[in-house]
C-alpha cells in the first residue's frame, strides 16, 4: 500500500479514492460513482475534496479523488461496518503515526475519538497562547537593564498570590545565602553566590549628613534575571520565611 500513501496537495490531511478501494476491497470505479453521486447530492462539497490525476500500470492517466476526513466519513457511512472499520482505522493511523492503531467499532466511536483528538489540540492551542505572552514577558524583564528594590520585589510577589512583606523577604534572602546576615558595614548586601549568577547589583549613592560631611550608601537591587529568578522560584513553593520583623 506504499504507493497509495496519503495525498497533501489540499489544505490538511487526505485519503485517496485509490487507497479507499482498496481498503474496502471495492473496485476504484465503485468508489469513483459512490464519490460522484455524494457530489451531485451536495453532501460534499469543494471544500471537502479534490480530483487529480494518476498515472496506472499501463502508463495512462486515470482521474482520483482525494477526501479530508469529512468527506472520506460520509462516504463510508455508507459501507458496511467492516469496511467502516478499516478505512477509519487506517485513516487513525495516518494521522497519529500508530503502528498498530485500536480500531473503532462503529462510526459514532470514530467520530467521538476524532473529536477528543480535535479538543485536545485546540486545548493545547489554548494553553500555549497563554503562556506565550508568559514566556515573552519573563524574558523580556530578564534581558532589562532596569533594577529593582527588594521591596518592590516583594510587591511583585504579593500581587503573584505569595504572602509576603518587604522584612519578612530580607529576612528569608538572608537566611538562604542570597544577602549577607552577619552584622557589619555589609549586612544586607549581595553574597557572592548572588552576584555571580547575576541577580542582584549594588547600588551606591551619597548622604549628606545635617553637619556637612558625606557618606556613601549602598542599596542591594534585583536584576531583571533576579526579579524573574526568584519569582519563579516562590512561585514553585520556596521555603516560607519567618514572621513580619518590626518595621
Amino acid at each position: 500500500m506504499n504507493d497509495l500513501a496519503t495525498i497533501t496537495t489540499m489544505t490538511g490531511r487526505t485519503m485517496a479514492s485509490r487507497e479507499i478501494a482498496e481498503l474496502t476491497g471495492k473496485s476504484h470505479g465503485h468508489v469513483l460513482r459512490d464519490i460522484k453521486s455524494l457530489i451531485e447530492q451536495g453532501a460534499v462539497n469543494q471544500s471537502n475534496f479534490g480530483l487529480v490525476d494518476y498515472t496506472d500500470a499501463k502508463g495512462e492517466k486515470r482521474p482520483e479523488y482525494l477526501l479530508d476526513f469529512d468527506a472520506t466519513m460520509t462516504l463510508v457511512t455508507g459501507y458496511n461496518a467492516n469496511l467502516r472499520a478499516k478505512v477509519i482505522a487506517r485513516w487513525r493511523e495516518l494521522e497519529t503515526g500508530a503502528a498498530n492503531p485500536a480500531i473503532p467499532k462503529d462510526l459514532p466511536t470514530a467520530l467521538r475519538a476524532y473529536a477528543d483528538e480535535v479538543e485536545k489540540n485546540q486545548a493545547l492551542m489554548l494553553e500555549n497562547k497563554t503562556m506565550r505572552p508568559k514566556a515573552l514577558f519573563a524574558d523580556a524583564v530578564a534581558s532589562s537593564k532596569s533594577c529593582i528594590l527588594v521591596g518592590e520585589l516583594a510587591k511583585v510577589l504579593k500581587q503573584n498570590g505569595v504572602d509576603i512583606g518587604q522584612n519578612r523577604l530580607f529576612a528569608w534572602l538572608r537566611e538562604n545565602g542570597w544577602l549577607i546576615r552577619r552584622a557589619g558595614a555589609d549586612y544586607n548586601m549581595p553574597t557572592q553566590k548572588a552576584m555571580e549568577r547575576g541577580l542582584f547589583e549594588i547600588k551606591e549613592g551619597v548622604f549628606a549628613h545635617a553637619d556637612g560631611h558625606l557618606s556613601i550608601t549602598k542599596t542591594p537591587k534585583l536584576t531583571g534575571k533576579g526579579q524573574v529568578y526568584f519569582v519563579n522560584l516562590f512561585l514553585k513553593g520556596a521555603d516560607e520565611p519567618e514572621e513580619e520583623e518590626a518595621a
